[in-house]
């Protein structure tokens, strides 16, 4: 069988994708049972293109990073179709992978909910949903018997969200607290070994673990979207942006950040929450400094960690890749995975 796979959004994790599932096509029906085909990309910068028997994949993974690109293609145009190709195009499943307002969650809660009510199911790297509708878009997702996934948005490549779920299961959580932005940690290594803040942020520019614009990263604001996901998924809460203290990197300097190695400590840019007795959520963004005995003092470079405090078990730590544009590829592709094992349940 098929399932044909609509990108919104073309940028590094849409890629990446479109490389996985290019570099060996029937991998997937070999170790799945099912076959993965491209048949539509929107992007607001390299334009869109709909080909409802699939689109050549060497075409598109080579496909140059320049304005209005994909009119280059068979089917292609030189703007983007976003509304229309999410909704009227025989895709399946939409991988919905923009760049989005963490102040609104525009425009992927619009392109998830149209993809919902459309009988699509939705596969997104975008925490704006999440944070912003989520009950909205899962009621959708129950309405129209359709998958809604979105592993990719706290851990990128590591399967935190799974792993809560399904391992943790009963274990009564009742805290965490994470590393859970690859970029501001990042950042916080290079300037110990050195760096100013500028210059590490622009190696993690270069290295893709950045956007142009890394104010979400280095401000909090990305951590506090996803301690609103992570929260509200483990405990269903309505945690939203009014109930998060947030405090980013911002207001550390080069000199406290290498007097605290040299004290063998470490600042680590944290998300936490904690359930109390009475079912009420307190949540927090801020750096921290940790000693070297603390288990998220020694998470370094792009990989994130978190803490899951519960209460037959004690603390539980998972770390793994938290940013790459090929780590969260990976993520969507698990989100297909758990679209079609829902299909054959």
């Amino acid at each position: 069988m098929y399932y044909n796979i609509a990108l919104i959004g073309f940028g590094g994790v849409n890629r990446a994708l479109a490389n996985i599932i290019g570099t060996d096509p029937e991998k997937f029906y070999r170790e799945m049972g099912f076959n993965l085909r491209i048949v539509a990309v929107s992007d607001m910068f390299l334009g869109s293109v709909y080909s409802p028997e699939g689109i050549d994949l060497d075409l598109l993974t080579t496909l140059p990073a320049a304005q209005g690109a994909c009119a280059t293609l068979p089917n292609g145009k030189a703007t983007a179709d976003n509304e229309d190709i999410i909704k009227n195009s025989n895709a399946d499943i939409v991988v919905e992978a923009t760049i989005t307002d963490s102040m609104t969650g525009q425009p992927a809660t619009s392109h998830c909910r149209w993809a919902l009510s459309a009988g699509k199911h939705v596969s997104t790297t975008n925490k704006g949903p999440l944070a912003f509708a989520e009950k909205e878009l899962m009621a959708l997702a129950l309405k129209n018997n359709v998958g809604f996934e979105y592993e990719g948005v706290v851990m990128s490549g590591t399967p935190v969200l799974r792993f809560a779920d399904k391992l943790l299961k009963g274990s009564e959580i009742n805290k965490f607290a994470g590393i859970v932005n690859g970029t501001a940690n990042y950042v916080l290594g290079l300037v110990e070994q050195g760096y100013t803040f500028a210059d590490a942020i622009t190696s993690a520019q270069q290295q893709g673990y950045a956007e142009a614009d890394p104010s979400a990263d280095i401000e909090g604001k990305d951590v506090m979207l996803k301690v609103i996901v992570l929260a509200n998924r483990l405990w269903d809460a309505n945690l939203t942006r009014e109930n998060v203290q947030c405090q980013g990197i911002t207001g550390l300097t080069e000199a406290m950040v290498k007097e605290a190695a040299a004290e063998g400590c470490h600042w680590k840019l944290l998300g936490k929450a904690l359930k109390q007795e009475d079912g009420s959520i307190v949540a927090s963004v801020s750096p921290e400094k940790l000693s070297i005995v603390h288990p998220l003092a020694g998470i370094s470079g792009a990989v994130n960690a978190i803490t899951f405090t519960s209460g037959m078990l004690g603390d539980v730590t998972v770390s793994g890749p938290g940013a790459g544009r090929i780590e969260t590829g990976y993520a969507i592709l698990s989100d297909i995975i758990a679209i079609h094992q829902r299909k054959g349940s």
